[in-house]
């Protein structure tokens, strides 16, 4: 059976890398352990949190890998000689993935009270106007003009500037 793509529009150029991360958010199994929220915390901020009650800072590993973050909880060997009578505290080690759009940041992690908090930032990307230049037979110079535009949100304001080097 053949795969259908998504982004098999002419109009859609330079997709690819979109639909490989959607490949592998669905290949990603839905698994309840352990438990997490995601929130907004600022403009440009998100906060993972995970429930790893019973996990110490060394038992704990936060990684990014390409385009993922990877949270890896694995008890160290408990030699006790504890007897249970009931166990319904899970240890069992745990991977927890997470696939991060271009651009986000991993700012830091921090551990309380039985809660990993992973901080992320999502920079706001500048937009940037580039004018091509068309060349003909006939011209021989060849020239471009960069123009880089820079919004501030806060005054509803934009600003202009023609950064081309001339030739």
């Amino acid at each position: 059976m053949s795969r259908i793509s998504m982004f098999n529009s002419p109009l859609l150029l330079g997709f690819d890398q979109i639909e490989r991360v959607l490949d592998q958010v669905s290949k990603t199994k839905a698994e309840g352990y352990p438990p997490y929220n995601i929130e907004q915390i600022g403009e440009n901020h998100l906060r993972i949190t995970v429930a790893v009650a019973g996990f110490a800072e060394d038992d704990l590993s936060v990684t990014t890998e390409d385009n993922q973050l990877i949270i890896r909880g694995k008890h160290q060997e408990d030699e006790s000689d504890r007897i249970y009578i009931h166990r319904g505290i899970a240890s069992r080690q745990f991977q927890r993935s997470f696939v991060l759009a271009e651009g986000i940041e991993v700012v830091g992690a921090h551990l309380d009270n039985g809660l990993l908090h992973v901080d992320l930032n999502r920079p706001v990307p500048e937009p940037v106007v580039r004018e091509i230049a068309i060349n003909s037979a006939k011209k021989k110079a060849v020239s471009s003009r960069t123009i880089d535009m820079t919004v501030d949100a806060e005054n509803n304001t934009d600003t202009v500037k023609d950064t081309s080097r001339k030739a």
